[in-house]
């Protein structure tokens, strides 16, 4: 597959790369590379992992990206606001509800990940595990917190929290937090090995890693459990692969193409079962039976793309000494 993947995304066929899209991927490889050769089929695409929306607003009218297929709500809101994207046809954006496509009509997520605390049972009693991310300041849970504050789905956590309660409220939180010895964590994979494997307690990540983790392992191999946050809360927040065509994009109607094949039953089912996230359309069933559906959850009532101020929250993070 690997062989497969990098001929599908490199191009050996010099006359084929010269027709292909450029796809941008903040989503990595590991998890999107088999969908993007599935589509190179139909669409041929060259896709260039490890992607930052900062890249592409750096190179601006220059980029040689066609599409961004962003691991975050937050990177395509800073590239919409940026007015680097071309808006969807209708067709595309009506097929995506309402709470998960951008109100300017120009991004649609593609899968939906919620934010939750991963839990060691043997160390936290789950009975006493919090409604929301206020109780992760009890003096009980000093030290036993990991955290991934470079990663782009804390940071959005971090823009949610300035949302709900202001940049002066999430100051005051993260100020707590860090005060109570959370454990940093250079990404979210490391903080759900650090407790399946009893080196942590608990820790703040996307559900979809766990799911992996019990699909891989089986349940009765897996001691970590998820616990979700109630009743809008912040770490309840809801998040979203997407994607966005570009406005300098070589082949618009090439590159609506391929947005169009992420939205397929078949792409909304691998989500499902390859990746572990929630299907946007579609009611594909996660694989790990007693996970709350989509609709289920309580998120934030944040429209994702409020998401955009990234800049804003790395000021906040560097502020309070949490990068």
């Amino acid at each position: 597959m690997a062989a497969g993947l990098l001929a599908a995304c490199t191009g050996s066929d010099s006359s084929n790369d010269d027709e292909a899209l450029v796809l941008y991927s903040g989503r990595s490889e590991s998890l999107v590379g088999p969908l993007v050769e599935r589509i190179h089929a139909t669409v041929p695409v060259t896709a260039a992992y490890d992607k930052k929306a900062a890249q592409i607003l750096e190179e601006g009218d220059g980029s040689p990206a066609d599409l961004f297929f962003a691991q975050d709500a937050g990177e395509l809101g800073a590239l919409a606001e940026a007015g680097l994207l071309e808006p969807l046809p209708a067709d595309i954006a009506e097929n995506v509800p309402e709470a998960y496509r951008s109100e300017t009509g120009t991004w649609v997520s593609t899968s939906a990940r919620s934010r939750v605390l991963i839990f060691d049972p043997a160390q936290v009693d789950p009975a006493t595990l919090p409604a929301g991310i206020d109780g992760l300041l009890a003096p009980e849970m000093r030290g036993k917190v990991g955290y991934a504050p470079t990663n782009a789905s804390f940071k959005s956590f971090v823009t949610a929290l300035r949302l709900t309660r202001g940049d002066d409220g999430a100051r005051a939180w993260l100020t707590a937090f860090l005060a109570n010895d959370p454990k940093s964590f250079e990404g979210n994979g490391p903080i759900v090995e650090g407790v399946n494997t009893g080196q942590l307690a608990a820790g703040l990540t996307n559900h979809y890693y766990w799911v992996q983790e019990v699909q891989e392992k089986g349940i009765e191999n897996v001691p970590g459990r998820l616990h979700f946050f109630s009743d809008g809360d912040p770490g309840a927040l809801v998040n979203v692969g997407a994607i966005g065509v570009l406005k300098t994009a070589s082949d618009k109607e090439q590159a609506f193409e391929f947005v169009r094949q992420l939205l397929t039953p078949e792409t909304q089912t691998y989500f499902a079962t390859e990746v572990g996230e929630y299907p946007v359309v579609g009611n594909e069933p996660l694989p790990v039976e007693g996970l709350p559906t989509l609709e289920q959850l309580s998120p934030p009532q944040i429209a994702l793309d409020e998401l955009a101020d990234v800049v804003g929250t790395d000021e906040l993070l560097r502020e309070v000494g949490a990068v």
